[in-house]
């Protein structure tokens, strides 16, 4: 079982890359907990291989008491399913899994760290004084007494290993990094090579993908579009699609989104999206955007969309950051551009456009594919897993 409170059942690290790679294993059954999604069914399966069991133990406002309720609901779905290995994607569900663990024999569990949790609370300003102090230390004390008593660790970014100081004391066979690179859909087909880029009389289509936040840049991202537009003879629009978990910038973006609507568009906001639709809007954009705010809990680690843009030969934006610029270079992927200055940025741009030459080796395929990742978690849980995937009942 997978399991997460606040990502969907259909998220794309759970259940469209671990899911989904799991699946295909005969004798195996795959289950995902975690929030509501906002598409209207279960997400695409292969053709091979049993059905994923989807569970919604989540709904509702993050800081609601459905949060805790979620509490209950993987409580009884771990009484319910049995299972004999759960992935657990959210440190908030360590206490009751470690609980799960000591209440019978034979049960493993493996911990995903996909963000570095405590740097985050102590650096974003979400929380204020004793009580971003308080969580900070809980979660990395959870997350310590987690790791010592599970069967492994993994890692979305290389960079977790040298900050999480709990790591040193486990065995290097324990923790396994599983980047987040792109796992296409089934039956996806992605572009050998980068789509052309409009004529300066042509509109130039940006994108900014996934988690709306002021530090993701979100406002620098509508600064550029708007410098774009005025620049270029064609002018530029920008598509805003994603989850925004703070309702003060959502009503921002909304009532911007309103008045600029021949330019901008913004798809989800208030509620998930599917990542299908992600992906289409991909497909549809001529630049996509990485407008970053420097931080320390983001300085260090590779956006999921920079692997789902470099997939679908996407030319991309990002700012300086040498992790990024040296993925950019591998591919002449994009530009290194200042995104806090929009005037300049835009005519840097629009003046770099008609002669710039992306992806001239062809769009990657291999490095920047989940494939390789999926077959390091397989030959994982087959060493951890031997036997049948369901254990016996419990009390």
């Amino acid at each position: 079982m997978l399991a997460s409170v606040l990502k969907p059942v259909d998220d794309t690290r759970m259940r469209g890359k671990f899911a989904e790679t799991l699946r295909a294993r005969p004798g195996w059954q795959v289950h995902v907990a975690g929030r509501t999604c906002g598409s209207a069914g279960p997400a695409p399966t292969a053709d091979t291989g049993p059905p994923v069991g989807q569970h919604r133990i989540f709904w509702g406002s993050r800081l609601g008491l459905g949060r805790l309720l979620a509490q209950g609901r993987y409580w009884r779905l771990l009484r319910a399913l049995r299972p004999s290995m759960v992935i657990v994607h959210a440190p908030e569900l360590l206490p009751l899994t470690l609980l799960w663990r000591a209440l019978g024999g034979g049960r493993q569990f493996m911990y995903d760290i996909r963000e570095n949790y405590a740097l985050n609370v102590r650096t974003q300003q979400v929380y204020r004084g004793w009580l971003k102090r308080g969580l900070a230390a809980g979660l990395r004390w959870v997350e310590g007494a987690a790791a010592a008593r599970a069967a492994a660790v993994l890692l979305a970014e290389a960079s977790y290993a040298p900050e999480l100081p709990f790591l040193a004391r486990l065995p290097a066979s324990r923790v396994l990094l599983l980047e987040n690179k792109y796992q296409p859909a089934p039956g996806e087909q992605l572009p050998r090579v980068a789509r052309p880029l409009p004529t300066p009389a042509e509109p130039l289509r940006l994108l900014f993908s996934g988690t709306i936040s002021v530090l993701n840049g979100v406002w620098e991202a509508i600064e550029l579009a708007r410098h774009l537009r005025a620049t270029r003879p064609g002018g530029a629009t920008l598509t805003i699609v994603g989850f925004c978990q703070q309702p003060g910038l959502l009503l921002d973006l909304q009532r911007v989104a309103a008045t600029e609507s021949t330019w901008l568009t913004l798809v989800g906001g208030a509620r998930l999206v599917p990542h299908r639709r992600i992906v289409a809007e991909i497909a549809r954009s001529h630049l996509g955007l990485l407008p970053y705010r420097p931080h320390t809990s983001t300085e260090r680690c590779q956006p999921t969309k920079l692997f789902e843009y470099l997939a679908h030969g996407l030319p991309i934006l990002i700012p300086h950051n040498s992790l990024w610029e040296s993925e950019l270079s591998k591919y002449q992927a994009g530009l290194v551009v200042d995104f806090a200055d929009a005037p300049s940025t835009a005519a840097a741009v629009a003046a770099a456009l008609p002669d710039a030459l992306f992806y001239p080796a062809g769009v990657p395929t291999e490095t920047v594919q989940w494939a390789g990742e999926g077959k390091k978690l397989r030959v994982l849980l087959e060493s951890l897993l031997p036997g049948p995937t369901f254990a016996a009942p419990f009390a």
